[in-house]
């Protein structure tokens, strides 16, 4: 399955270290990977020729230091096609596995692993996160996307992909966080698109490289899709390669909305190829084409429908998802509440002082500019203005703490309400 470098590599090592043999010699190596592997055979061909022809003129020849020769490289090539990327470290490579439809196989960066150490297990398969937000909106958050062998029952990643799913099963509208994911194996994508779409429907990327085609549909479905549950991607800068065909997909499906920047623009897969002297350089063996829109997000990202800075990305989702709840349902006080906490007033409009004081079990006290509820020896909760004399707890939106004031505007009472039954109302203190 198609691999794609996620993060950059920082590879420390003695200042005095060099590669074998010449930046030349590097350089005409790299080039002659290209144009074997490329998945555009002419194309591949005019990247190598110029390739060699600024190497012939010396344009590389003062970059004795291997690691400063690595990101020169890596700085030319990525404007030819994003997932280029040349590495340099002094550990060897794990063995080359057989080239397929998307070209050079994937093989980690680094060393040989260890027997057992399986660095896609030491981050959850890429799910670094799963929760339900107030509202009943599921968020599973995602840093890479791992690959999965379907001829496996007990597979690691899928289990992973089908507990995450599992979490949020119940939700009203499902979020993915993919701002801070560089990407991994088109075979997450296939599945978890699967999870949200009809049962083979004509919408997943077909892979085209010197080989064939090879298409990104699951080797097999999710079972249970969920085909009318508002969804939404966020993404930014940093959401790269298969984290880009993840919500390509899915908008040109028209089954999410994009929430975001505009991702990073790298659509074309493929491997990792050895070089003499410590170099590797990933070289895309695969391009591919959607069926709906004829095309890819190479160069341009996945443009976001909602287009807004990455770090309100995930406020604005949410305040969508929970619209398009409440629209569907007004009895969903839950989703009102919980929409009315996104956006408070930034400075409340009364003096908080006057509510401070004794509410039978309760004490209200005006903590650093801002009212705490204690009762008895539980940790105070710190409330947050939404207007008028109504307060949310801080850390949780659906539990308001409402004031009663009498004819001459003193306060007097207390009522603590939730969405899902009765209040309790208390007096004031004489």
């Amino acid at each position: 399955m198609f691999r794609s470098l996620a993060i950059a590599l920082a590879v420390l090592v003695p200042a005095a270290a060099h590669a074998q043999g010449s930046p030349r010699e590097t350089v005409g190596a790299i080039a002659a990977e290209i144009r074997d592997n490329y998945f555009s055979v002419e194309r591949g061909d005019a990247i190598a020729d110029a390739l060699e022809a600024e190497a012939a003129a010396g344009k590389y020849d003062k970059l004795t230091d291997p690691r400063d020769l690595a990101a020169s490289l890596s700085d030319r090539l990525r404007p030819e096609d994003a997932h280029f990327n040349v590495l340099w470290s002094a550990e060897p490579m794990a063995p080359r596995p057989a080239a397929g439809p998307g070209g050079p196989g994937p093989r980690p960066p680094g060393p040989p692993p260890q027997d057992g150490f399986n660095p896609e297990r030491l981050s959850n398969y890429g799910f670094v996160g799963v929760q339900v937000l107030p509202g009943n909106i599921g968020l599973i958050e995602m840093r890479s996307f791992a690959d999965i062998d379907f001829d496996d029952p007990k597979d690691p990643a899928r289990r992973a992909a089908d507990a995450a799913l599992s979490l949020v099963a119940n939700a009203d509208a499902v979020i993915f966080d993919l701002r801070n994911n560089g990407g991994g194996s088109p075979g997450m994508v296939g599945y978890l698109v699967s999870a949200f779409t009809p049962r083979d429907a004509n919408i997943y990327n077909v892979f085209h490289s010197r080989q064939g085609t090879r298409d990104e549909k699951p080797g097999e479905f999710y079972a249970s899709p969920r085909l009318d549950v508002p969804l939404y991607v966020l993404t930014s800068g940093r959401t790269g390669s298969a984290a880009e065909a993840l919500p390509y997909t899915l908008q040109a499906a028209r089954r999410a909305t994009i929430v975001g920047e505009a991702s990073g623009g790298a659509a074309n897969p493929g491997g990792v190829a050895p070089i003499p002297g410590g170099f590797r350089v990933f070289i895309s063996g695969g391009s591919p084409i959607n069926p709906v829109t004829g095309k890819n997000w190479e160069g341009t990202g996945v443009l976001p429908d909602v287009a807004v800075p990455a770090g309100d990305a995930l406020k604005v989702a949410q305040a969508r998802a929970l619209d398009a709840i409440v629209a569907a349902d007004a009895r969903r006080t839950d989703a009102t509440w919980a929409r009315e906490a996104l956006n408070p007033p930034g400075k409340p409009a009364v003096v908080l002082s006057a509510y401070a004081g004794s509410y039978g079990s309760l004490s209200v006290a005006l903590v650093d500019g801002r009212l705490e509820v204690r009762r008895g020896r539980r940790p105070p909760l710190a409330l947050s203005p939404l207007g008028g004399d109504v307060f949310a707890v801080a850390t949780d939106p659906l539990a308001h703490f409402v004031f009663e004031r009498d004819s001459a505007g003193k306060v007097i009472a207390v009522e603590q309400r939730n969405p899902f039954g009765p209040g309790q109302r208390q007096r004031r203190d004489p």
